[in-house]
């Protein structure tokens, strides 16, 4: 094994945050009440929108329901039983005075996770009045990330010095623990003798409405603790294992001040980015444009103003007012941001999980971390096992958690897609772009999972119907269906336009039309035999692949 390097263990800080959010299962798609919302145009009088309303409801299989609200000209149906939601709304739309017709649908409550950090008032001294202690889970948008999605599924992969198995907010959350740690004196994976490891892998993923400590970016998602001394072979073993385990994303909270990576490291890197692992960094906790391995080699110098640039994130610390943190590393390596540090007052890092026992961050750091007490343990609601901590190794592993739910909410979206997505969303003066202090800003998990969840990578489907054999014609009329599906909780982006497809007397097929009707007329001539199919493309740019066989094969005869 080689000499462990002077790899620094970038610590992070801050404390304090208010926050509703969630905490079950992944947030279901919304309830169909089974009634239809009719909006009937109110702006030709009372006399008017009566006859309205008298000719929606006069229609066959149309029955009274729900709320109606005159002043803006709602009215409420439901379908009588044996007609479809379907079939009814297309039949009420064309009716005169109607403006739109909708399905009503049921709405959630908002989840509030019951974690006593989202709610306890931060008391340190310099503090602003009203501030959490998890004061970053507003701040970044997860409550409402949590309405779209909540990391059911999803798991990070945190190499890092292992993590506290017994601690109530990681207890059931870890689904693997390898050791490939050769520190004599360190126990197994789920153990942590130093303390970081615990910290960092609670802030992504810690236990979401439980009723104690805090949450994790990731809420629902799950750990796989890899735990490391640090060494080049051990990190890129724990990289490689983690991609083979299926990592949604991997989390990286450490680097080396040596500028140019192993050939070990950079490889477990490209295979562990093919496998489809989003990898995130932690940029160096020191004010420099250079931050060292691993994170230069995920965002490269010189590319972290290009969205598409890249093998993964380099994430440099923010603090509470919402800049650089005045340790963090910046310069073009730099990906983005997330909260690592409260600064100016108030706590001396963020809150999160540490371990029940004595760690070597307390008694003066250790081959891994070396230094002086780091005095952060803290206590809340009277339990000991929490900290703060503050630097870029906390700002990581927050958008190390957003990334794996965004990647477990949308499994037809690439890695290159939440990379891009996390860039694009972060949050910044309107307007501006990447800059060097917070690289594309401070990540925005609301925003994020709004964005990932209408990427569309499916193809749709269409199907074109009619008559085998026609009798003297010299014009067919061809119908066809379409559509677009997404999986659950997805919004598909819908069809644009067909293709319609034809084969005359088994020549080869050519394209005679693109629309976006249903239907075509289209000439013909007798005795002749016609094969069409049809290729739906839809508004994503997806186009639907073309059929093994004919939707339709037409002979058209020469005798009536």
């Amino acid at each position: 094994m080689r000499p462990v390097r002077l790899i620094q263990a970038c610590l992070a800080v801050l404390v304090s945050a208010l926050v509703p959010g969630a905490a079950a299962a992944q947030a279901a798609p919304p309830e169909r009440t089974g009634r239809l919302l009719v909006m009937l145009d109110t702006s030709r009088g009372a006399a008017d929108a009566r006859a309205a309303t008298a000719a929606v409801l006069g229609q066959p299989g149309v029955r009274r329901d729900g709320a109606e609200v005159p002043q803006i000209g709602l009215v409420s149906v439901r379908p009588a039983p044996g007609v479809a939601l379907a079939a009814l709304a297309p039949v009420l739309r064309r009716l005169p005075g109607v403006r739109s017709v909708e399905v009503e649908r049921r709405a959630t409550l908002r989840l509030m996770p019951n974690d006593p950090a989202l709610t306890a008032p931060e008391t340190t001294l310099g503090t602003p009045s009203g501030t959490t202690v998890a004061w970053w889970v507003p701040r970044i948008g997860l409550p409402a990330a949590w309405d779209v999605a909540r990391g059911d599924g999803a798991t990070v992969a945190v190499i890092d010095t292992g993590a506290d198995a017994a601690h109530p907010d990681l207890a059931g959350k870890i689904a693997a623990a390898v050791d490939n740690d050769d520190v004599a004196g360190h126990g197994t994976a789920t153990s942590d003798e130093n303390g970081h490891g615990t910290h960092v892998a609670s802030l992504a993923c810690a236990a979401g409405d439980n009723g104690f400590g805090s949450v994790g970016s990731g809420l629902n998602c799950r750990l796989l603790i890899f735990k490391t001394d640090l060494s080049d072979g051990s990190i890129a073993r724990s990289i490689v294992q983690a991609a083979d385990r299926g990592a949604d994303a991997i989390n990286m909270s450490f680097g080396s001040r040596d500028a140019r990576a192993p050939r070990a490291i950079v490889e477990a890197i490209d295979y562990a980015h093919a496998k489809g692992a989003v990898l995130v960094a932690a940029a160096d906790d020191r004010a420099v444009d250079e931050q060292g391995y691993p994170s230069n080699v995920l965002q490269p110098t010189g590319t972290g103003a290009d969205l598409a640039a890249g093998r993964g994130l380099t994430v440099t610390a923010a603090n509470f007012a919402g800049q650089r943190a005045s340790f963090a590393g910046r310069g073009s390596q730099i990906s983005l941001a997330a909260p690592g540090a409260f600064e100016g007052g108030g706590p001396t890092g963020i809150f999160a999980a540490f371990p029940g026992n004595p760690t070597e961050l307390e008694a003066g750091g250790s081959l891994l971390i070396p230094g002086r007490d780091c005095r952060c343990r803290t206590t809340l609601g009277g339990d000991a096992r929490f900290a703060y901590l503050q630097g870029t190794s906390m700002a990581a592993p927050i958008v190390a958690g957003v990334a794996a739910m965004a990647r477990r909410l949308n499994p037809d979206a690439t890695v290159a897609d939440i990379i891009r997505v996390l860039k694009e969303t972060a949050a910044r003066p309107p307007g501006s772009g990447w800059n060097a202090e917070l690289g594309w800003g401070i990540v925005d998990a609301g925003a994020a999972m709004n964005v990932v969840r209408a990427i569309d990578r499916r193809a749709p489907s269409s199907k074109l119907k009619g008559r085998e054999r026609v009798r003297q014609a010299r014009s067919v009329t061809l119908k066809w269906t379409g559509s677009d599906t997404a999986p659950a909780g997805l919004q598909p982006s819908g069809i644009d336009v067909y293709e319609v497809y034809r084969s005359t007397n088994r020549g080869p097929y050519r394209r005679v039309k693109r629309t976006r009707k249903r239907s075509l007329k289209i000439k013909v001539n007798p005795g002749s035999l016609y094969r069409f199919y049809t290729r739906a493309v839809d508004k994503a740019g997806n186009r639907e692949a073309v059929p093994k066989r004919p939707d339709l094969s037409m002979r058209i005869d020469r005798r009536r």
